[in-house]
């Protein structure tokens, strides 16, 4: 059965919006794009490179997955990260999708939740969630993540879109682990009760 994991990368102040670069995610006149980049090198401090080893598929809301299809596909295949991203397996939620270019995707456009409950009983890894916020709070209340991976950035902007928002009841936590880089990220791996 595989695990569902939510991977965020976050300021302090919860804000996962533009990590990338600059002009990444201006929605909501968000002028603070890029910010993830100073940070990003000192990732591998705390993930392993054989990280991505249990990872047999990933899930995208549609606004983050066509950010990720236009540009990891054209990424070289030794870099770890595309050469995984692109042999594996990759799901799309969305309503008004209706092609994908990327290689391995398929789109969820139906029932969502019978979905990736169905997905989860037949994968047999990790299923990685990457950004994707909106689809994030709906599995979270839908008691369909099993655990979060979030690395919080020293920080602070301010505005922006945050991961959590409303859940219908409070979510408790396990801590699994904790693990800091020498610029003040701290990764934090929860299991969702």
């Amino acid at each position: 059965m595989g695990n569902l994991m939510l991977i965020e990368f976050l300021t302090v102040d919860g804000v996962m919006q533009g990590l990338g670069s600059p002009q990444e995610d201006t929605e909501g006149g968000f002028t603070h794009g890029g910010w993830g980049a100073p940070f990003a090198e000192s990732i591998h401090q705390v993930v392993a490179p054989s990280g991505l080893g249990n990872t047999s598929s990933y899930l995208f809301g549609r606004k983050t997955y066509e950010k990720m299809a236009a540009f990891w596909p054209f990424q070289p295949d030794d870099n770890p990260m595309a050469a995984h991203l692109n042999a594996t397996p990759k799901y799309v939620a969305s309503r008004t999708l209706r092609d994908v270019a990327w290689a391995g995707t398929t789109i969820l456009s139906s029932d969502f939740s019978a979905s990736v409950r169905e997905l989860k009983e037949v994968e047999a890894g990790d299923i990685a969630v990457l950004g994707s916020g909106n689809l994030c709070r709906q599995l979270l209340a839908e008691n369909l993540v099993d655990e979060l991976r979030l690395f919080i950035h020293p920080l602070l902007l301010g505005t922006g879109k945050r991961l959590f928002g409303e859940l219908p009841m409070p979510k408790n936590l396990e801590l699994k682990s904790v693990a800091q880089t020498d610029l003040g990220t701290i990764a934090l791996v929860y299991g969702v009760q």
